[in-house]
């Protein structure tokens, strides 16, 4: 397994990497063949995937029911919290799309969840994936802080 992180502050890259490492262990302890980059880069306006007021997306690197490289991109120009939460949202995705849960044919422009095609793409607060991911950020954010002894700094107190 290689978690990698580039871009952002040297604080930002430790605690993303740890972050990563952590998710990887309460949401899919047992994958060992899986390669992500994260990046954290400031978001534009500009930028064709994202714009200023999205916090990330994870995206396999690899076009297969069962990816194992995946490329995360999350705005580093936050507060420290939320980049972290947004890593630990976006490594949900990772792990949907790693045990096929999630597959996404950009060909087709659907979505298959749970082994089911969906006949249109929900709103975005709709989706199943996204539910589960908003659902998981903060219980993985909160159970990494206070594993790694943060439950105390403001920046974890501060919602």
């Amino acid at each position: 397994m290689d978690i990698t992180v580039k871009g952002g502050t040297k604080k930002q890259r430790e605690l993303s990497l740890s972050i990563a490492y952590f998710c990887v262990g309460m949401l899919m302890p047992r994958m060992q063949s899986l390669n992500v980059e994260i990046f954290l880069k400031k978001f534009t306006a500009e930028d064709p995937e994202v714009n200023e007021t999205d916090h990330g997306y994870a995206i396999p690197t690899e076009d297969e029911a069962y990816p194992r490289f995946f490329e995360i991109e999350v705005n580093k120009n936050v507060k420290l919290r939320r980049v972290l939460e947004t890593v630990a949202h976006e490594m949900v995705h990772v792990k949907q799309f790693a045990r096929g849960e999630l597959y996404e044919s950009t060909r087709l422009g659907k979505h298959r969840w749970n082994g089911k095609w969906l006949k249109k793409n929900p709103d975005y607060w709709d989706q199943p994936w996204e539910i589960e991911a908003h659902g998981r950020e903060i219980g993985l954010f909160i159970r990494w802080a206070e594993k790694e002894g943060y439950s105390k700094r403001k920046w974890v107190k501060d919602a």
